[in-house]
């Protein structure tokens, strides 16, 4: 039995991009990387969001707690640089983060303006790339990388508007990540939950109807949790997740496999 990889995360130290609440996914998976034993490292997005996220990294226990707006030039670099400081090593790292202006996704995709699509690849995916980038030398020893898409990436999502193909471009990158970081060790997920009242959510039109439609629709009749999909993270980055890489795995009670 002593060949059977570990289920826990114990003396595993990991980095949480994208918290902005309690109800963030960030949060549901920050906590469960702790339930297992993980030591993290927690970011808050800038000044006004620091005393919603600092209590939360305070129930976490992390040891590193700083700003990272991923469009303010060097915050994500000044984290790793924390990371490789405090720690000098880095096992998993989950990325959170995702925006579109309001106009654009509240319109057609044909209409979205060059701005407003530039603009959300380059926070809801190139960050993430960059992310990878900088986690690439801390992880000696392998490691495991995530990042949060949406099943409107794969199917049309009515309202969902341009953040479905900002989501593709996202799942697509992930699988060129797993081949080029592959034979380091280093694993990359995309995981893609069921839709969750978060901040991030409010944005989309009619997006109740969507949640009555889900909950009515997927086999399990009921919606996910942000600590359902935290779960399903975590485990994903003990040696129990150490054959898998550069899949979407969906945690949405089942509901994309819905005709």
């Amino acid at each position: 039995m002593s060949d059977l990889p570990a289920l826990d995360l114990v003396g595993r130290k990991g980095v949480v991009f994208g918290i902005a609440n309690d109800q963030s996914i960030a949060y549901g998976c920050a906590r469960a990387f702790r339930r297992l034993g993980a030591d993290l490292a927690v970011t808050y997005l800038n000044e006004k969001a620091k005393r919603f996220v600092e209590p939360l990294a305070d129930n976490l226990g992390a040891d590193i707690f700083l700003p990272c707006n991923v469009q303010v030039e060097g915050e994500m670099e000044a984290v790793f640089a924390e990371i490789a400081r405090r720690w000098g090593r880095l096992d998993f790292a989950l990325h959170s983060i995702a925006f579109a202006p309001m106009q654009d996704l509240h319109g057609r995709v044909v209409d979205c303006s060059r701005e407003g699509f530039s603009l959300a690849m380059d926070i809801s995916c190139h960050s993430f790339i960059r992310m990878c980038k900088l986690a690439e030398p801390l992880m000696t020893d392998g490691g495991t990388l995530f990042t949060m898409s949406y099943h409107g990436a794969d199917k049309v999502i009515e309202h969902y508007n341009i953040m479905g193909p900002v989501k593709a471009a996202l799942e697509s990158a992930t699988r060129y990540l797993a081949s080029e970081l592959g034979p380091k060790g280093i694993r990359v997920h995309a995981i893609s939950p069921g839709p969750l009242k978060t901040r991030a959510a409010s944005g989309i039109d009619h997006f109740d109807d969507l949640l009555a439609r889900v909950a009515e629709r997927a086999p399990a009749h009921t919606l996910v949790s942000p600590e359902d999909v935290g779960m399903t993270t975590a485990l994903l980055a003990t040696g129990a997740g150490r054959m898998l890489t550069g899949s979407t795995t969906y945690v949405d009670g089942g509901y994309h496999v819905m005709g």
